[in-house]
């Protein structure tokens, strides 16, 4: 299909969502890699997500990616810090020039709610909207996800170590997440999208602010 969606995040940070219409050979012809994977519509995810890549980034050497256990995708020396996320025929990317970033793109559906105790403490379960539940919990999931991916280690406890400040439910909206874990301790500003059943969340980084003594 096309780049349904760009945000310039800041003069080094840019978003896109790419709506995937388009047969593997039309990727392929920019992102001539080999992904490895096998499942016809897992590998047409993989390549649009790095097609995705360059489109934010033109000079980004997506043939030089790497991925570490954690599963984690990087550039060995390179200065791009990257997130990669798909949902069915949608892939979602972030690339930064400036520090590490993550991102998430998920559908609003009942088996989220339905895991929501795993995820959510206590304290997060109280400020769920009781009007629109299962999206209030999604753009949670999804909020804690991009934070994964930008800490990029694994080995995370998604109630422990990751803490989602209240905010109130919109369709576009900002939330800030307190990571605390033993290596690290950050202040993440967030925000999230919710369009047609889909919800899309990101971190750009820090808030070195907050952070500040």
């Amino acid at each position: 299909m096309a780049l349904i969606r760009t945000i310039q995040i800041d003069p080094a940070t840019r978003l896109g969502v790419w709506k995937i219409g388009e047969e593997e050979g039309f990727f392929r012809e920019r992102v001539n890699i080999d992904p490895g994977v096998h499942h016809p519509h897992k590998r047409l995810q993989h390549f649009a997500g790095r097609y995705l890549l360059v489109e934010l980034f033109p000079d980004l050497p997506v043939h030089e990616i790497r991925v570490l256990d954690s599963r984690k995708p990087y550039i060995p020396g390179n200065p791009y810090y990257f997130s990669i996320s798909h949902c069915g025929d949608f892939a979602a990317a972030i690339v930064s020039t400036r520090e590490h970033v993550g991102i998430d793109i998920e559908n609003v559906q009942p088996k989220i709610g339905r895991v929501a105790h795993k995820f959510l403490a206590e304290r997060e379960q109280q400020f769920i909207s009781g009007i629109r539940k299962l999206e209030h919990q999604t753009v949670c999931w999804s909020a804690k996800e991009a934070v994964y991916k930008w800490y990029g280690l694994g080995g995370l406890d998604f109630k422990a170590n990751m803490q989602l400040q209240a905010f109130p439910l919109q369709q576009t909206g900002m939330l800030v997440c307190d990571f605390l874990k033993e290596d690290r301790m950050a202040c993440l500003n967030m925000q999230y999208i919710i369009d047609n059943n889909l919800c899309l969340a990101w971190t750009a980084g820090e808030n070195k602010q907050q952070n500040e003594p």
